[in-house]
């Protein structure tokens, strides 16, 4: 039997009403609250910063080649989609072609410029079909190019159009081409410089106005299977590519946007770090009015023989089992409160001024534990601190200590 964890386990029970238990509720409160704040506040910003992430890339993958063009328009000069580029390069989920075009919408009484960006029946709309908020996503039928268009609800509200609406559009060029396109679908990013220009249609259409073949494109778009991975994987990209084409990550493409998504990350660690420091502060506290409190029973333990090794033990024992409980209940707190809010969305958020309708929960178990085993060891470590003063008890002072 450890006789330091029998003694710990001793200390629990004859305690009660003592002032040891009400230091030590506020130790298990503390630990239970910090832990249960980390796991919420990761959890909301992962879900934050996926959300964004997602949104941002219903308009582009992570990485776009493109003419090498000074140029600065959307509609950028034709290449041929077999760059050179394939799934096969490691790291590369699908490689897809788009073309952009710059039109006039016209309906009865209101007029807007916008930016058609074609897809084909293969682009990946996975993305997109989330913001999707009436309509469905844009059919591609086999023989004809289709004359379906997704708009953003910006733009719908902005000339009244609903699912099904048709109006003119006229294709900015020499001599200028009008359509008219029916809205199948209407979406909404929540992001301005996405939902105020952005048409979505179907890319034969673009080819058909500008003359183009099947075989050329305004630009390729590459899908990674890891957005971490992005820095290697452009490097691999711009090694395959022709030399007269250019290669942009989307984090330069939107540098604003992943700049304030890293800001964003950088203060939550700066947070979780307080909360952290404040649960490691609390059991040391905690575990110094243990041993104050504790000093007659320390002083005839080593009248009896016990070593101070044994001794610490035995506190070292009963701030592990208080951290135990404080994890336990904050671990069911914070998943309890992630699980409502993910299910049931209890708690919404203005669209306009966050650019989603509630506040989002993102599951990273790896993250939950390592919050986990980081409090507890550090709250192990730092009760090594109060548990060195015992070395410095004299046992004849300390069993005449009152």
């Amino acid at each position: 039997m450890n006789i330091s964890k029998y003694i710990s386990d001793k200390i629990s029970e004859v305690q009660a009403g003592s002032f040891t238990q009400s230091v030590t509720k506020i130790a298990i409160i503390s630990i239970a609250a910090g832990i249960a704040i980390m796991i919420v506040s990761f959890a909301i910003l992962e879900g934050f910063r996926n959300e964004i992430r997602d949104k941002i890339f219903s308009f582009g993958a992570h990485l776009q080649i493109s003419k090498y063009d000074t140029n600065n328009s959307y509609e950028g000069a034709p290449i041929s989609q077999n760059i050179g580029v394939t799934e096969e390069i490691p790291g590369i989920k699908k490689v897809q072609g788009f073309a952009r075009k710059t039109a006039i919408i016209k309906t009865e009484d209101e007029v807007l410029g916008v930016v058609v960006k074609g897809v084909d029946k293969d682009y990946d709309m996975t993305a997109m079909q989330q913001n999707l908020e009436a309509g469905k996503l844009i059919s591609f039928p086999d023989t004809a190019a289709s004359l379906n268009v997704l708009v953003s609800k910006s733009i719908a509200s902005k000339l009244k159009l609903g699912v099904g609406d048709e109006a003119i559009f006229y294709f900015i060029q020499n001599p200028p081409r009008a359509r008219k396109l029916q809205v199948t679908g209407i979406y909404n990013t929540g992001l301005e410089e996405f939902d105020e220009v952005f048409v979505i249609g179907d890319i034969r259409l673009i080819r058909e106005l500008n003359n183009w073949p099947d075989t050329l494109v305004g630009g390729v778009e590459v899908v990674l299977h890891d957005f971490e991975q992005i820095d290697q994987a452009a490097e691999q990209v711009f090694e395959s590519m022709n030399y007269d084409l250019q290669l942009e990550k989307i984090t330069d493409r939107h540098a604003q946007l992943f700049d304030w998504l890293r800001l964003l990350q950088k203060n939550v660690v700066i947070f979780l770090v307080l909360i952290i420091f404040v649960a490691t502060f609390n059991m040391v506290s905690t575990v110094f009015i243990m041993i104050i409190e504790r000093i007659n029973m320390i002083g005839v333990l080593k009248a009896v023989g016990a070593t101070d090794a044994q001794i610490r033990q035995v506190f070292y024992f009963r701030g592990l089992k208080l951290t135990l409980k404080g994890l336990l209940w904050g671990n069911i707190i914070g998943i309890g409160f992630c699980a409502v809010q993910y299910y049931f969305e209890i708690i919404p958020l203005d669209p306009e001024n966050y650019y989603m309708d509630r506040v989002p929960i993102n599951w990273n178990i790896p993250a939950i534990l390592i919050l986990n085993i980081l409090t507890l060891v550090l709250t192990m470590l730092a009760i090594l601190i109060p548990a060195a003063m015992i070395a410095r008890i004299k046992p004849v002072k300390a069993i005449k200590f009152d």
